[in-house]
């Protein structure tokens, strides 16, 4: 499906979170899953891992897409320099919680706008800090039971009840949080016209 004014969008990513977000910008986009291999590199820091995987992500489905635009994004969640991955069960996201609990986690997230046609590509890292309040075991366990956010970094999803964990937000664009940062794309795109608004 052509976006507006011809030009094909698609994000590189399956998750249901950057979709919802990419929606909201009303633009005709597909969606496509990329094939990579998201483990850190040796020795890689996490804002270097963000950038990297989030143009590879873009890259992985260019072939199928050779006439698009790209969009490729990753994020991890960081907490004393150490990588907070999805918990993936409930007993791992109240862990998570109990250890991020009266503390902040820094959330990087990249972003990539590849041309596939000249295999141009900018690439863009937004950081995004959560303050937790102190939170009790009963808080946690309730949270994650009402909740279930095994899927997310950090189990918590801030668009739903995980605004009940915070006791701070600190952060230029909020949807960064959410995994697609919506400011800076928008600016990407409108650099090219081809934004939400040029239309």
């Amino acid at each position: 499906m052509p976006a507006r004014s011809s030009h094909t969008l698609v994000l590189a990513s399956t998750s249901p979170y950057r979709r919802a977000l990419l929606e909201r910008l009303g633009l005709t986009f597909q969606t496509a899953a990329p094939a990579i291999d998201e483990r850190p590199g040796p020795g890689e820091d996490p804002h270097d891992l963000v950038r990297r995987l989030a143009e590879a992500k873009a890259r992985a489905v260019a072939p199928a897409h050779p006439h698009a635009w790209i969009i490729g994004s990753d994020q991890v969640a960081c907490h004393d320099g150490a990588i907070l991955g999805k918990p993936g069960e409930r007993a791992r996201a109240i862990a998570q919680l109990e250890q991020v609990s009266g503390q902040s986690v820094l959330f990087l997230t990249g972003l990539c706008l590849l041309h596939a046609a000249s295999g141009q590509a900018e690439t863009l890292v937004e950081p995004f800090r959560v303050h937790f309040k102190t939170l009790t075991r009963a808080q946690i366990e309730a949270y994650i039971d009402r909740e279930q956010p095994l899927d997310c970094a950090g189990s918590f999803k801030s668009e739903g009840l995980g605004i009940a964990l915070f006791r701070r937000l600190e952060g230029d664009d909020p949807s960064a949080l959410i995994g697609l940062p919506l400011i800076r794309l928008i600016d990407l795109l409108d650099a090219r016209g081809i934004g939400p608004l040029d239309h």
